[in-house]
Parts: C-alpha cells; structure tokens; sequence
C-alpha cells in the first residue's frame, strides 16, 4: 500500500526497546536478565511512506510492577508530529533459570526517567 506497515512499527518498538536496554543497563544485568514483551497497545496517528523519516523516542513513564514495567514509544515525522504511540509491557526473566524475576529497584533506576530528560 506504499507506506510501512504494523508488523514494520512493532519490529521498530522492539529495536528501540533492546537498544534503550543495551544503552542503559549495567553489563551485569544485561548477562542475568533478558525481557520479553507480553503486550503492545498502539494508537496509529499517521504513517509515512519510502523515502520519508521518522525519529522514535522510548521511555520507561514508572517504577516497575513486579516483574513487569510499561514503556513508551513514541515516532514522529520530521515536523514532530506523532505518527504512532505505543504502550508495551514487558516482563523480567532471569536466563539462568527461564523464571520470571521481579525487577529489583536497582535494575529500574537508570531507565526511570522522561524523554525530555534524555533517555530515549
């Protein structure tokens, strides 16, 4: 149809999100733990077509839950306007064991931030 479609966006989310992960979290968490993603909600404002640019933002908005924390996604066009905005909820997995592992404040702290404050 000449412009990117879902399964593009949401492979976009989960690129953001592991390179947020990478960027921000210790060495030794990234060894012991690895995420995986149990819901996506996205509102689709826009969408852009070859040859056009979006720049995408990723926030974690709150402290975690449990084993799981929300993230944000949002892309804009080149005028700033917001093409698609996304909820995820991802879950905390030790990969010694394959077991879910509530995420301890430590692992939370550097990404408990807003975008304007630079983390995205």
């Amino acid at each position: 149809m000449g412009h990117v479609n879902n399964a593009v966006w949401v492979q976009w989310m989960e690129v953001l999100a592991v390179a947020h992960w990478e960027a921000v979290a210790s060495p030794e968490h990234q060894a012991r733990y690895v995420w995986l993603l149990t819901r996506h909600e996205i509102d689709y404002r826009g969408n852009i077509r070859e040859g056009e640019r979006v720049t995408g933002e990723t926030w974690v908005p709150e402290g975690p839950r449990g084993v799981r924390f929300h993230r944000r996604i949002d892309f804009r066009d080149d005028e700033g306007k917001v093409l698609v905005s996304a909820r995820s909820t991802w879950a905390m997995i030790e990969q010694a064991t394959g077991r879910l592992s509530r995420i301890a404040p430590d692992v939370a702290a550097p990404f408990l931030t807003s975008p304007a404050e630079g983390e995205s």
